[in-house]
């Protein structure tokens, strides 16, 4: 039998809709990998632009 690693990088903006898709998939069995990321834009003055993401893995059989 062979193991294989699903290997999937979540992205998106920094809100609640976020984090819940997050918590859907550490639900559904799989596992975070490494550490977030986030992505700054300074879009204007009174403006900034927040994109986070996170990796997550799943092992199975085949």
């Amino acid at each position: 039998m062979k193991k294989i690693i699903e290997y999937k990088l979540l992205t998106g903006p920094d809100n609640s809709e976020f984090c819940d898709r997050v918590t859907e998939f550490l639900n559904n069995g799989w596992e975070l990998y490494g550490s977030p990321i986030i992505n700054t834009e300074h879009i204007s003055q009174n403006k900034i632009n927040r994109i986070v993401g996170q990796a997550v893995v799943r092992s199975k059989s085949e």
